[in-house]
């Protein structure tokens, strides 16, 4: 997933607005039946060397002279095309109208460009902008075409391609790489046609993609889920997604069966299937509905994915079981007596907890989490130790996620919001947005203990 969220351009400079319906929230349920909705209309552009500007309208016309490209419109049809179009305008005020992204946002959003290349791209003045609309019959034909007429525009410019879509910026090779290189037959990749977007949202975490406009689909909203759950939620998306352009479709209102072993891209479905768990179903009960749209969303439906078809006792514990009934889960449990190694590891960790609590009261990174591990009583009279995920600290009281499975302790579930006290934390683990991990200290010495 990415981060942040580009703000959103609409150029009346240029008129490239269609002037067909655009998309309205609305709190009914999504409707059985196929959620691809048309016309389809997209956005790309090519940012243009000083010495392409001549060339580059020329260029274009000579590429559309080729078979099965679609036909040049002088001005943007006020209907539905009936056949595929594309609509071209040479725009000389990049910097003030067209800004591309900064050097920062490059490092996140950049496919394939050299330093070199990025800092160019600041100072470009010009750039042919291309607006695709067809109808959706045969729309990944007409999608695959736009993509390789846009490849060859900007090989023979030498200019790099910006999406508006998903607002990404690439090299030419990079885009034949990601964009063209990884259909199979004639079905895309569709992780690699969109990009997934993720931030703190009012609650914990939401993630969005960008650039499903371009199939005529939605886009996919998932709300409120931890940090912690950032990759599994993300293949999740990734693969509602991958179905959705495969023409998946609802057999009843707001309800879908996403099953992994059905998706017809063979290389993505090879990906996922080796690596579920063994207890996996590969399949998710999703409730569908439409989704409320925030400031930077695409202009576009959006689909928000639901959990609400899962046990649980509260939000959380149902997305852990969504995603465990997925992709499968495995959890373990380690029997042993505290001697005084661990007993002295855990003191260490516990002087470390003030500046945990500050550091998460400061406001922690995109993608960082803090997991402490905690006791809780069984109905035995014994404790069962487990990790939960931070929400909330505030003093000794810390709102939590339980990221274990419990054995022993019948009334909780994996996923399930607990409230716990620092005074019983036992030890933490410190996950940095770059995968570095610091603590767990206790974790390492039971491992040593088992000879692993």
């Amino acid at each position: 997933m990415t981060l942040p969220v580009l703000p959103r351009r609409w150029l009346a400079a240029v008129a490239l607005a269609f002037l067909w319906p655009t998309a309205t929230f609305s709190a009914e349920p999504l409707p059985s039946g196929n959620l691809q909705r048309g016309p389809i209309a997209f956005e790309l552009a090519i940012y243009l060397p000083k010495g392409s500007k001549a060339t580059a309208l020329p260029a274009l016309r000579q590429r559309l002279n080729a078979s099965g490209m679609p036909t040049w419109v002088d001005a943007l049809p006020k209907t539905a095309p009936t056949a595929p179009v594309v609509h071209a305008r040479l725009l000389d005020t990049v910097q003030k109208d067209y800004a591309p992204p900064s050097l920062d946002m490059l490092q996140r959003f950049g496919r394939g460009l050299s330093r070199d290349q990025a800092q160019a791209l600041q100072t470009t003045e010009y750039a042919l902008i291309l607006r695709f609309a067809h109808p959706t019959p045969n729309n990944l034909t007409a999608y695959r075409a736009a993509l390789q007429l846009a490849e060859q525009v900007a090989r023979d410019t030498q200019g790099l391609l910006w999406d508006e879509e998903t607002r990404e910026v690439f090299t030419p090779d990079a885009w034949r790489t990601r964009r063209l290189d990884s259909w199979s037959g004639d079905i895309p990749d569709a992780a690699l046609q969109t990009v997934i977007h993720a931030y703190k949202g009012d609650q914990q975490v939401r993630a969005i993609t960008l650039g499903m406009v371009k199939f005529g689909l939605p886009d996919v909203v998932i709300d409120d889920f931890s940090w912690s759950n950032n990759r599994p939620m993300g293949n999740l998306v990734n693969a509602l997604v991958q179905a959705l352009v495969e023409g998946a479709t609802l057999t009843s209102p707001g309800q879908y069966e996403l099953d992994l072993r059905k998706l017809r891209h063979a290389p993505v479905r090879e990906a996922l299937l080796p690596s579920l768990k063994s207890n996996a179903n590969a399949v998710a009960r999703l409730t569908l509905r439409n989704g409320k749209p925030e400031s930077g969303d695409p202009d576009n439906r959006l689909l928000e994915v639901k959990f609400d078809r899962y046990p649980g006792p509260d939000h959380y514990a149902r997305q852990d079981a969504l995603l465990s009934a997925l992709f499968g889960s495995e959890d373990g449990v380690t029997r042993v007596k505290h001697n005084e190694e661990l007993l002295a590891a855990s003191a260490a960790a516990k002087k470390h907890l003030p500046a945990l609590r500050e550091a998460f009261r400061k406001g922690l990174q995109p993608g960082e989490y803090i997991l402490l591990k905690l006791p809780f009583a069984t109905p035995a009279g014994s404790n069962e130790w487990m990790w939960v995920e931070v929400l909330s600290w505030d003093g000794d009281t810390i709102r939590a996620l339980l990221k274990n499975e419990p054995v022993d302790v019948p009334t909780l579930h994996a996923g399930q919001e607990v409230k716990v006290s620092q005074s019983k934390v036992f030890d933490y683990l410190r996950r940095y947005p770059d995968g570095r991990d610091e603590g767990n200290e206790t974790g390492r010495i039971l491992q040593r203990m088992q000879g692993r």
